[in-house]
């Protein structure tokens, strides 16, 4: 049995049964379909309203000051989503950020996640990967990483979720590591923007 939701002491890239994190962040508000299409705007080229830069502002500034900064952060290529990842780079969330087609919508990431749970995975070795993507391919990602039924979480526009793995022991296939996941963090972006209230 693995170590506790949440745990991760003691452990190491090495060692079976070492646990690593994900950071799911969903893109902030975007300009709104039908207007964007008005002004002759492709779907997919859609980029965050003033509003939306301002809410993931706040809300990333919020994950790093709960300690939730991560190693490196995959993002989307489109618009929106890469939009929130540099907001995400600037706030000191992580050090820096990769494009990564399979957080496209619609795409399939796992194959992604299979190569950074590896043993040589594309970038150094990580604690906190955060993916930053659209929805309900991350809510989607998260039911099944959860073994969750389809639907069972939502995430709004900049909201994040946490999700514990454990890594592959040696000779191990990474896609074992894709089962079993732990949610441990469900972060609207109202509850993470909203100002601390002090007893």
């Amino acid at each position: 049995m693995g170590p506790p939701c949440g745990s991760m002491e003691g452990s190491s890239w090495a060692e079976p049964m070492a646990t690593v994190e994900l950071l799911l962040l969903r893109h902030g508000i975007a300009q709104d379909r039908l207007l964007a299409a008005a002004e002759g705007w492709l779907e997919r080229d859609r980029t965050l309203t003033p509003q939306g830069r301002d809410r993931t502002a706040a809300v990333v500034e919020r994950l790093v000051s709960l300690g939730l900064s991560c190693d490196w952060i995959l993002t989307s290529p489109l618009p929106r989503a890469r939009q929130t990842a540099e907001l995400a780079i600037a706030a000191g969330l992580a050090p820096q950020l990769s494009l990564a087609h399979e957080l496209a919508p619609g795409a399939d990431p796992l194959d992604l996640l299979a190569r950074w749970l590896g043993p040589d995975p594309p970038g150094p070795l990580w604690r906190r990967l955060c993916l930053v993507g659209h929805e309900p391919d991350l809510s989607q990602l998260a039911a099944r990483l959860c073994g969750a039924p389809a639907g069972a979480l939502r995430l709004k526009k900049a909201g994040a979720a946490v999700l514990e793995l454990e890594l592959p022991a040696a000779g191990q296939e990474p896609a074992t590591a894709l089962a079993g996941a732990c949610l441990t963090h469900l972060l609207t972006p109202r509850s993470l923007s909203a100002p601390l209230r002090r007893p």
